[in-house]
């Protein structure tokens, strides 16, 4: 978490303001619901794991076994058959 002095971001009147409630501590100051970004949307991750898991389920689909999926993508079982019985559309 970066660190931001407040003189040299806010008006002098909020920063008065402010100190009526906290002094000389930190305060975390959380971004606007909006602001918020999905898990892996910057990286690529999530568009990473939604194609590797509409493969699995496309092979799963075509005759793999639970077991051999597990063992081609280094997963356990029990992520497989979660990745292939959810009714979620990735990709």
């Amino acid at each position: 978490m970066k660190y931001t002095n407040a003189n040299n971001v806010l008006p002098e009147k909020l920063i008065a303001e402010i100190q009526k409630y906290v002094q000389g501590e930190t305060l975390y100051i959380p971004k606007q619901e909006n602001a918020y970004k999905k898990w892996g949307t910057s990286s690529g991750g999530r568009k990473m794991l939604d194609r590797r898991n509409h493969a699995i389920k496309a092979a799963f689909a075509k005759g793999s076994t639970i077991y051999a999926l597990a063992k081609e993508h280094h997963l356990s079982t029990e992520t497989i058959k979660k990745i292939v019985y959810s009714n979620k559309n990735e990709g």
